[in-house]
């Protein structure tokens, strides 16, 4: 099963951000824990029940031989483990705010997967320990425990120098650099904590976690004294696991180190961006200049860049200046870099939207799509059209766009978006929004246009609102309706069970044909 396609669905809006965050990579904990804190804001009462419960359903999975049984697990366990390491993580961090039982039991359900990561394991049990549940148990699994009892063991008499060298030795691979004669002990020694490579319980570490063998160890016999120290580690762990766990398209910059990738003007110009962002003070020309970089750089670069200027997070009342000295250079952005942009700055604010947008939201929203109406079009309305659980506050939104900055082009674009998905109430006021702003319909498109009010209205058939939209269609577009599209009609029109039904008769049978 393809997690990333499927089990998203089962979601609604709020918890599907939670999600999102929680599969993007070594830093998806915190990064969740933005987004619910920026929900929490926009709606106090928010509660992550439905979030665990959707997380605890059962699900029918494939086996990956045919001859197998289909198979029935939670939902939770159909996840990446990076994804349950991020989660553990998270709700370690929120736990005090949600009912025990229903953490209890998702962690019920995480102990149903028959093939656990050792760490999601420890994770499980550290969170039981916290809600005060099996305390006694170890944190380690058994295996690490007997390598954790063999070290032990081989630490005995190794008192002399470079015990604790001999002691990772059978278990350890130098790399090159290291083969380079006339190095002092010490000095050895403090390569190889960093450039070994350890064979511990997961199986599959880099170099990168082998600097921490003392802290593993350490940690090891202070468990019950020290949970602190355990923390610290599995966040370690978190990080370097992501190489390894997480698919390529859902990779993110490390947190601390998102510039290196960058070329040194790029990175001159990230740093005075950021001193900007933080600062209280009005900007300059000057200030606007050093946003020329964008034009300079290529898609990934444009990515790293808001990765690491962390424009997701930004607060809101920021976005009309930042957006307005994005686009004061010349010339315009590219459409990719447009594109990124807008996804970064805005969508996640969109998505999250409880009540409607403030005022420097829509003031960003519409300053954006006004000069780059396309890349806006592509990056922030299709992906709102496309989310099943967008309310009143999307649609209003863009509503407005569509009514004060997209031309009759892309009002036809967007309207050619809404045939690819399913219709909500939601989308029904966009699309009627659309018809009223009298976009130039040809033949063909209005007659996909009516295939899918046959197709979509039985679904809608005690809908004002889709009455009112049928009734637009009728009334404001009668030149385009052919004796085949009255036919159709009609047959929708039969299903019809709202107090305009007659309205809408008496709409069709007024249209003629010469």
């Amino acid at each position: 099963m393809n997690t990333s396609n499927v089990s998203l669905g089962r979601f609604n809006g709020q918890s599907k951000l939670l999600v999102r965050s929680l599969l993007s990579g070594a830093s998806g904990a915190h990064r969740a824990l933005g987004v619910f804190h920026r929900q929490q804001r926009a709606d106090p009462g928010l509660s992550l029940s439905n979030f665990i419960e959707t997380l605890c359903r059962d699900e029918i999975t494939c086996a990956p031989v045919e001859a197998q049984p289909l198979t029935v697990k939670p939902l939770v366990c159909l996840f990446p483990a990076l994804f349950k390491q991020n989660l553990l993580s998270f709700l370690h961090l929120v736990h005090s705010i949600l009912p025990r039982t229903a953490v209890l039991h998702l962690l019920k359900c995480l102990s149903q997967d028959p093939h656990p990561s050792p760490w999601v394991s420890t994770l499980v049990r550290q969170l039981q320990r916290h809600l005060g549940a099996h305390s006694e148990e170890p944190l380690y699994t058994p295996l690490c425990g007997q390598r954790l009892k063999e070290l032990s063991q081989r630490l005995v008499g190794s008192g002399e120098t470079e015990g604790w060298a001999k002691c990772f030795s059978g278990h350890t691979v130098e790399s090159g650099s290291q083969r380079a004669s006339g190095l002092s002990v010490l000095g050895t020694q403090r390569k190889r904590k960093s450039s070994f490579v350890t064979l511990d319980s997961d199986g599959d570490e880099t170099g990168q976690q082998s600097k921490r063998i003392k802290v593993d160890v350490c940690g090891s016999e202070c468990l019950d004294a020290e949970e602190q120290s355990v923390k610290e580690e599995i966040s370690g762990r978190i990080e370097s696991d992501a190489v390894a766990e997480t698919p390529a398209g859902e990779l993110q910059p490390a947190p601390d180190q998102p510039c290196d990738a960058l070329p040194e003007h790029i990175k001159a110009a990230v740093l005075q961006i950021k001193e900007l962002l933080e600062s209280q003070t009005e900007w300059d020309q000057s200030s606007t200049d050093v946003f020329k970089v964008l034009n300079e750089c290529d898609p990934g670069q444009v990515e790293l860049l808001c990765s690491t200027l962390s424009l997701p997070d930004l607060p809101e009342h920021t976005l009309p200046k930042l957006c307005s000295s994005i686009l004061a250079p010349s010339p315009d952005l590219s459409y990719s870099t447009a594109a990124t942009l807008i996804k970064s700055l805005l969508l996640e604010k969109v998505l999250s939207l409880s009540e409607p947008a403030s005022r420097c939201l829509v003031t960003a929203v519409t300053m954006l799509c006004s000069r780059c109406p396309r890349p806006m079009c592509h990056a922030l309305i299709e992906p709102v059209l496309v989310e099943k659980s967008i309310g009143n506050p999307q649609a209003e939104l863009l509503n407005r766009l569509i009514e004060s900055c997209l031309d009759s082009h892309y009002r036809l674009l967007v309207l050619q978006m809404t045939f690819r998905i399913a219709w909500s109430e939601a989308v029904l006021s966009v699309i009627h929004s659309l018809l009223d702003s009298k976009p130039d319909l040809s033949e063909e498109l209005f007659t996909q246009f009516t295939e899918q009010l046959v197709s979509q209205g039985p679904q809608f058939t005690k809908s004002v609102k889709f009455a009112k939209m049928m009734l637009t269609v009728l009334t404001k577009y009668s030149t385009y309706v052919t004796a085949a599209h009255k036919q159709s009609l009609h047959g929708c029109l039969m299903l019809n069970e709202t107090f305009l039904k007659k309205s809408l008769q008496a709409a069709l049978k007024r249209i003629t044909h010469s």
